[in-house]
């Protein structure tokens, strides 16, 4: 019952939040300069970082976390990417450091592709990318290694960190290295906060495509899920509203059992009369339930409910 009275609400939202990342990629394709997104530190950070790993002679050290291929390492190596480019352009060494087989090989792929994108296949090694250990803190172990062996200037932590993320961060600092961090993980946000220089927090990981590439389905698919965000937002804040005022009336109805059939309550609603007031004669304070948001998304099953959806099946096997 709640499935076919209030489910047209989930539909609806869907259909606006799609609505508007159409209107916003639209926007973003005319719009000249591309659509406004807030400046993200973390981000801006990284050509600082690969220009200093340049500066020092020494390589930039890229980790995609320790987990398997999904989303989140997508998204790592998509940012890698780009790092990969700046680097490559001013023939800076790189290191990438990964914990899972098939994220080792999209890796691999993924960094080729730049090298030879940009003119430079041939300056593409295949120890840019390695595969150190599936086994959590073997590969904590193996990383740190590489950081003092290669004394990295500059460390891209983005992904999914567990325990080993204060170790990559504080092995980073022992050398002097800059860091930008990013996870998905808020248990390990904290630790990333007070060990590394800057941080992606939250969603900045997820913009990140966005805002480096500047492609119009991606700035505007970013754009319409922040109006989305925004609709939500202001959804729960009027229904709030709407129940904090409804909460004030005097309730005019009451809900009652009247049985149960097929292990579902039947309900139905009746006035309020005097059995309902108070000790002292006044009328009783509005339930929760009284409400007009609970009474919607809580619909009524009423005694003629089951009786109207079983009768076409009884006129069938009737004839």
């Amino acid at each position: 019952m709640q499935y076919l009275d209030t489910a047209w609400i989930g539909v609806a939202v869907t259909l606006v939040m799609v609505a508007f990342v159409l209107l916003n990629i639209v926007r973003a394709r005319g719009k000249e300069g591309g659509l406004y997104i807030r400046r993200i530190p973390g981000l801006n950070a990284l050509d600082d970082a690969i220009g200093r790993a340049t500066e020092m002679g020494r390589p930039v050290l890229m980790i995609p976390g320790i987990g398997t291929l999904n989303a989140i390492s997508v998204q790592a190596l998509s940012i890698f990417a780009h790092v990969t480019k700046s680097a490559a352009q001013f023939s800076t060494p790189i290191k990438i450091c990964c914990a899972d087989a098939a994220v080792y090989t999209v890796a691999q792929e993924v960094i080729r592709d730049v090298y030879q994108t940009q003119g430079m296949g041939d300056r593409y090694n295949e120890d840019f990318v390695q595969f150190v250990s599936d086994r959590q803190f073997a590969f904590a172990a193996g990383v740190s290694g590489i950081i003092h062996r290669e004394k990295v200037a500059a460390a891209f932590l983005l992904g999914e960190f567990y325990a080993e993320s204060l170790i990559f961060a504080e092995t980073c600092n022992s050398v002097g290295a800059i860091q930008v961090a990013g996870s998905t993980h808020n248990t390990q946000t904290p630790f990333f906060i007070a060990a590394c220089d800057y941080v992606l927090i939250g969603d900045e990981f997820y913009a990140a495509s966005a805002y480096l590439k500047r492609e119009p389905v991606l700035v505007g698919s970013l754009v319409g899920q922040d109006w989305g965000k925004m609709l939500i937002a202001a959804m729960c804040l009027l229904g709030c509203f709407i129940f904090s005022i409804d909460m004030t009336s005097a309730p005019t109805t009451k809900r009652v059992t009247v049985g149960e059939e097929n292990g579902t309550s039947l309900v139905e609603f009746q006035a309020v009369d005097d059995s309902d007031n108070m000790e002292d004669g006044s009328l009783r304070k509005k339930r929760s339930s009284d409400t007009a948001l609970h009474h919607y998304f809580h619909p009524v099953v009423s005694p003629g409910a089951f009786q109207d959806r079983n009768r076409p099946q009884k006129e069938e096997e009737g004839s």
